[in-house]
């Protein structure tokens, strides 16, 4: 870390707010390399959670470089770990909560962009969400409407972008978890002002879940992506060779791995078609969550209207 990159967050921080010229100056002095430190981050962090009414050149400065150093700091790229999981979360309850819209979304382009994160930091985005929503508190909320338990457009955008994020609990398809919480806040909210938006988001999270397809595959972890990269680095293993003597030692496998169809595999339109269908346990599923509140309201209804209409009955 260079000199000048210390003494101009430190010097923002004393005096509670940053200029654009300075933001520029703290790229081309921290970060002129493209990457970041833990201790250039901890200094971003730091300045961020002491300046007043940051500016959009700020914001975007300390997304993309706290961005940077949790998912390009380390091997594999693209990956966090569980430490660095748990630092970035200590870092954003250092002041005893997610300040600002700043901060969250920090957390939910992370989850946007990585390959993959740790199912404590997953946990604990979607936990921020809900409680501001339930609560009435948190960075998407100001003025007037903190005491109003209600899920604002904003608040619909940003759950919307965790629940169908690339590291959400099932990729291109939406988790019970996940499920489970958007009926906890349309139960919460049901006579509140929502968005527009929430009706829309609450059907196609929930039919998701219940009709969506994931593969099992669609995610691998950071582990098992760092024993496939050291496996590729090495150049001491003969590729050529490998793949000769796994073929002559295990025919079958070698062709159910390079896509060679067996006779008992069910092929992905057989799978995706079973989990189209909405299962016995499923339905006990839905069932539950409706009677929660005793009674089919518009948006179980709308719910329940979409599944008809997928499974052309409407």
């Amino acid at each position: 870390m260079s000199f000048e990159f210390a003494t101009i967050a430190r010097q923002a921080a004393a005096d509670r707010t940053i200029s654009d010229n300075e933001v520029r100056a703290l790229r081309g002095s921290g970060w002129a390399d493209g990457k970041m430190t833990r201790e250039e981050a901890e200094i971003v962090f730091a300045t961020q959670h002491a300046i007043e009414n940051p500016s959009r050149e700020w914001s975007d400065f300390f997304v993309e470089a706290i961005q940077n150093f949790v998912l390009e700091g380390t091997d594999p790229k693209g990956f966090a770990s569980a430490e660095e999981a748990q630092w970035l979360i200590a870092q954003v309850e250092a002041d005893g909560k997610v300040c600002s819209m700043t901060e969250l979304e920090l957390l939910v382009r992370i989850i946007e962009r990585a390959q993959n994160v740790p199912e404590t930091l997953k946990t604990y985005v979607l936990g921020v969400l809900e409680r501001e929503v339930l609560e009435g508190t948190g960075p998407t909320r100001c003025g007037g409407e903190l005491s109003d338990t209600h899920i604002s457009e904003a608040e619909c955008r940003i759950t919307r972008r965790v629940v169908f994020g690339q590291t959400s609990d099932r990729p291109a398809a939406v988790s019970r978890r996940e499920a489970e919480m958007l009926y906890r806040i349309k139960d919460a909210t049901e006579h509140k002002a929502n968005a527009p938006e929430f009706k829309r988001l609450f059907v196609q999270g929930v039919g998701n879940y219940l009709m969506g397809f994931a593969s099992h595959s669609s995610q691998v972890s950071r582990e098992r992506m760092l024993e496939l990269e050291a496996f590729v680095s090495d150049t001491s293993i003969n590729i050529g060779s490998f793949m000769g003597q796994m073929a002559r030692s295990a025919p079958n496998a070698f062709g159910m791995i390079f896509g060679e169809k067996q006779p008992s595999a069910p092929s992905r339109d057989d799978l995706v078609a079973a989990d189209e269908a909405v299962t016995a346990e499923e339905k006990s599923w839905l069932d539950g969550q409706i009677d929660r509140n005793g009674k089919v309201d518009e948006y179980d209804q709308a719910l329940l209207e979409f599944i008809a209409e997928e499974f052309g009955q409407a």
